[in-house]
C-alpha cells in the first residue's frame, strides 16, 4: 500500500530521510532504513571538507520548531565515499545531497557520488545560510546547473527548492526544463532570533534556516502551487511529524515526503507514521498511497467575488 515510484527509484515506503543531521554515517542511515524509511538522503556533501559555523548552530525556538545554521559542514565527497561503499554493501537506497562552488564542481561531486553507488542525487541550491542559495533564486542558473548535471549522470536528479524566492514555481519549472526528475519542496526558511538580554543573534552565524512544525503550512502551499505547473514528481518536505502531516502533502500533490526535524523525538517515529498511513488507507478504502496525490485539487476553491 505504501510503495511509490519516483523516476526509476522504487521505494517500499514514501518516507525519505531529509538531508540533515542524521545523514552523515552509514550506521545512522541504516537505522533509518530499519525503522521503515523507503530511502535516505545524505547530509549535503561538497567537493572538499568543510567545518561549517561555530556553536551555537541550532536552537529550538518553539516546540518542534528549530532554527539552525550549521553552514554545510561535511567531510567532503572523497571521504564520504567510504560511507557510500558501506551503504552499498547493506543495499541501502541512498540519495546524495550535494553542493559545489561552481557548476563544474557540482558535476564532479555528482559523478563521484554516482560512481560510488548513489541511487540518485539531490542538488542543494537552496540552503538559506550558505552561498548555494544564490543558484536557487535564479531560474537561468538553476536551468544551467541541472542541464549540465543531467548530461553527465545516468541516475535520477532531484532539485531541492528554495522557499525564499518571489516565485518558487518559476524556479521549479526551470529545473524541470533542465531535466530534473523530481523536485523537493521545501528547504528551510531564512530566519533569525535575537536574544534580548545579550542583544545579539542567538546563532553564531546570525541568521539561519527555520524548520519543523511552524513551516508545515507554508510547505503545503508551495507543494500545492507546484503541482499545478509541474509534470515531474514532487517530494514534500517541511514539518512532518505525524501521518496527518504526510497525508496533507500527498493531497496537495506530493508523490513522497521527507522527514527530518521531527526525528529528534526518535527514529521510531518513522515506524509509527508508516503504520498510521496504512491504517488511514484501509479506513478510507484506498489500495495505494499514490491514489491520494493531488486529490485536493479536485475541489474548486472559492474565488474573490466581484463588486
Amino acid at each position: 500500500m505504501l510503495e511509490v515510484k519516483i523516476s526509476r527509484l522504487e521505494l517500499s515506503s514514501p518516507i525519505i530521510l531529509a538531508s540533515g543531521f542524521l545523514g552523515i554515517s552509514s550506521s545512522s542511515m541504516k537505522r533509518i532504513i530499519n525503522a521503515g524509511a523507503g530511502a535516505v538522503t545524505s547530509k549535503s556533501i561538497g567537493p572538499k571538507p568543510r567545518k561549517g559555523y561555530k556553536n551555537p548552530s541550532i536552537f529550538e525556538i518553539l516546540p518542534g520548531t528549530f532554527i539552525n545554521s550549521v553552514g554545510l559542514a561535511n567531510p567532503g565527497i572523497d571521504e564520504f565515499i567510504n560511507e557510500l561503499n558501506e551503504m552499498k554493501i547493506h543495499n541501502i537506497p541512498i540519495i546524495v545531497s550535494l553542493f559545489g562552488e561552481t557548476i563544474d564542481s557540482y558535476r564532479k561531486v555528482a559523478l563521484k557520488a554516482e560512481n560510488a553507488g548513489a541511487c540518485a542525487v539531490e542538488l542543494n541550491i537552496s540552503c538559506p545560510h550558505a552561498e548555494v542559495s544564490s543558484i536557487g533564486i535564479n531560474p537561468d542558473l538553476t536551468y544551467s546547473l541541472v542541464k549540465k548535471i543531467k548530461k553527465a549522470l545516468s541516475i535520477p536528479i532531484f532539485v531541492k527548492l528554495n522557499p525564499n524566492v518571489t516565485s518558487i514555481t518559476e524556479i521549479a519549472q526551470a529545473a524541470e526544463r533542465g531535466g530534473a526528475d523530481a523536485v523537493v519542496a521545501i528547504n528551510t526558511l531564512a530566519a533569525m532570533v535575537i536574544d534580548i538580554n545579550t542583544k545579539r543573534p542567538i546563532l553564531s552565524h546570525g541568521s539561519g534556516g527555520l524548520s519543523g512544525k511552524s513551516i508545515h503550512p507554508i510547505a503545503i502551499k508551495k507543494v500545492y502551487d507546484l503541482y499545478k505547473v509541474l509534470k515531474i514528481p514532487i517530494i514534500g518536505c517541511g514539518g512532518v511529524s505525524s501521518y496527518k502531516d504526510a497525508i496533507e502533502f500527498f493531497l496537495a500533490g506530493a508523490t513522497a515526503i521527507q522527514i527530518g526535524t521531527a526525528l529528534y523525538q526518535g527514529i521510531e517515529l518513522i515506524t509509527q507514521i508508516n503504520e498510521d498511513l496504512n491504517n488511514y488507507l484501509k479506513r478510507m478504502g484506498y489500495e495505494s498511497i499514490t491514489e491520494l496525490t493531488g486529490v485536493s485539487h479536485n475541489f474548486k476553491l472559492q474565488e474573490v467575488p466581484d463588486f
